[in-house]
């Protein structure tokens, strides 16, 4: 079960600009406490033809299009063709690739986004990484601090995995899609191509090309 949750079978590295820094790792968590370093590091290397800095630590592809109304505190990245809308408030560590939608009021912290990923209405990514074309539906968010501020472990078949994170929110593989209003509780893994129902409650692992509708009932997707 715990090779189901790495980063070899949940993301395919060519679609996001933290490449370097996943594929030297073996699962998407670990990578949580170095997103600030490395989001500095890569954009001392971002061509200034394509890239704009934008106060410290902050660089903004030139395609990238940003509404009014958003604030954006450094170490930050913003992809080409990427969309920052209005009342959008990133907090810093935030790696967000090409073609990505950062929507209306959405709060993004220590994340990364995969090209092509999107949380487009009222939704919280914290301590979090979405995968290539991942969606969080309205009002979706990542919960990443238990309430007893314990350590973070995942539940994955019987299994409990121990992270050593405080603050965890989700790893979301490829092509995931998060039905609007759901609550991804700390140490959510959800595999490549799954669907949460809305108004869902996620804890754990979810496999990959499946349906969760409830805790304890999650379906196959059939072609």
């Amino acid at each position: 079960m715990r090779e189901n949750m790495t980063i070899q079978n949940l993301y395919d590295l060519r679609n996001t600009m933290a490449r370097p820094l996943l594929e030297n790792l073996t699962y998407p968590w670990e990578a949580l406490p170095l997103i600030g370093a490395f989001i500095v590091e890569l954009g001392k290397t971002l061509s200034p033809d394509d890239y704009e800095l934008r106060g410290e630590n902050i660089w903004v592809a030139k395609s990238a299009k940003l509404y009014p109304n958003i604030y954006i505190a450094g170490p930050a990245i913003i992809g080409p063709n990427t969309e920052v809308r209005p009342g959008a408030f990133i907090r810093g560590n935030a790696l967000i690739g090409a073609g990505c939608v950062v929507g209306n009021s959405t709060e993004i912290k220590n994340a990364i986004l995969f090209d092509g990923a999107q949380a487009p209405h009222y939704n919280y990514i914290g301590d979090s990484i979405l995968g290539y074309k991942a969606h969080t539906g309205a009002g979706a968010i990542t919960s990443n601090l238990k309430q007893d501020h314990s350590p973070v472990t995942i539940l994955a078949g019987g299994e409990r995995v121990e992270t050593s994170m405080r603050k965890f929110g989700a790893m979301l593989g490829d092509g995931v899609e998060v039905g609007c209003g759901s609550v991804l509780n700390p140490g959510t893994v959800v595999g490549r191509g799954a669907r949460i129902y809305p108004l869902s409650m996620v804890r754990g692992y979810v496999p990959g090309f499946s349906i969760y509708k409830r805790a304890g009932e999650i379906a196959e997707i059939r072609d």
